[in-house]
């Protein structure tokens, strides 16, 4: 490693350090005020809901990191550029590519810690915060869940779904019993499928068996489609159901093939699951945008609107990113392709940035 890469690094890590820092510690404490009410109303002490906010920083930290990356990078290479250190390297002959090494180096780095990340930490500390959502601030406890597998007790009815998409508000293998106070089965609804419309669930392929008094046995009845409440909502199960951050790429991995050998659409999993690699990578891609950002002749005279530039970056990142994602979920984009559709687009764009500059 030579002595330019050095400096450039140390300086990288130092505003980058300083960038995540910051940008965490007003997640804090905007998460920690907004949520007050809520604190004081479940009754539990503020020291135990600062754990709760705390809980959130690993995943903070992986989501954050690219910015933290893109804005580092236009800083150390605004201020070179502003010092003339630029000009001095590119007079003794030196490309700009080679300055653009250590980012890429750094970059590659940071995306292997989120990876690592994602698959330790994030999920456990994700999980307990949710639990602690759920059951101390939320104070629901009607509900447990298994895997794929809930069920719900309300009142007098028992309602079993084998499988709940979080994203399509669909619901598979349903199974609602509903109980007589001497809790005798009253009557009992399967269904193989279910989506949430006009604030009812449409079942099909419906059985429903209910119980006749004067034969003292079932009547059975059966039906293409059939409406009925359920007595929940997609909110409810969608706080339930064990979500993407709450695992792992391989833990997500296995769910995949779970629900699809079970016979259900695992499209919702799997599209976060390819997310789970293609997200790391942008940390590259950031790189080379903020290298060629600083290195431009703006940077020297504005650095603060190379700064606001690269934020307005990371913003249209975030966008195109979750409406690829969305076109994935729906099924318009392959769910291995839809994570890295952003990716390719950035990467494009950076590499052209950065050729236009040197």
């Amino acid at each position: 490693m030579t002595c330019l890469h050095r400096y450039w690094l140390k300086e990288f890590l130092t505003f980058f350090g300083v960038i995540q820092a910051l940008i965490l510690v007003l997640f804090v404490i905007i998460d920690y005020l907004s949520r007050m009410d809520k604190f004081l109303e479940s009754s539990i002490s503020l020291v135990y809901a600062f754990w709760y906010v705390v809980l959130k920083l690993p995943f903070m930290f992986v989501q954050l990191t690219p910015a933290a990356v893109l804005l580092a990078t236009i800083t150390v290479f605004g201020l070179m550029n502003r010092n003339n250190e630029l000009t001095a390297v590119k007079s003794s002959g030196i490309s700009v590519y080679f300055l653009v090494r250590p980012a890429v180096g750094i970059s590659l780095i940071m995306a292997g810690i989120m990876f690592v990340l994602g698959e330790s930490l994030v999920p456990l500390s994700m999980a307990k915060s949710n639990d602690i959502r759920q059951y101390e601030i939320r104070k629901q406890n009607q509900m447990t869940q298994n895997q794929n597998n809930i069920w719900i007790k309300t009142d007098n009815r028992l309602v079993h779904i084998r499988f709940f998409d979080p994203v399509q508000k669909t619901v598979a293998g349903v199974c609602a019993t509903t109980l007589g106070e001497d809790f005798s089965l009253i009557s009992r609804i399967d269904a193989r499928f279910g989506r949430y419309e006009l604030g009812q669930w449409l079942l099909e392929d419906v059985v429903e068996q209910t119980y006749n008094p004067d034969t003292h046995d079932y009547d059975v009845t059966l039906s293409d489609m059939r409406l009925s409440d359920l007595g929940l909502v997609p909110e409810d199960l969608g706080q339930w159901v064990k979500k993407s951050d709450e695992m792992g790429f391989f833990e997500l991995k296995s769910y995949v093939e779970k629900v699809r050998d079970e016979g259900y659409d695992a499209t919702t999993y799997e599209v976060d699951m390819h997310g789970k690699i293609a997200f790391p990578f942008i940390c590259v891609i950031m790189a080379l945008t903020g290298a060629a950002a600083g290195m431009r002749s703006f940077a020297r005279v504005n650095l603060p609107g190379a700064i606001g530039l690269g934020v307005a970056i990371s913003f249209f990142y975030w966008v195109v990113y979750g409406i690829c994602l969305s076109m994935g979920y729906a099924g318009v984009l392959p769910a291995m392709v839809a994570p890295w559709v952003a990716n390719a687009l950035f990467l494009c764009g950076g590499i052209i940035f950065l050729i236009n500059t040197e």
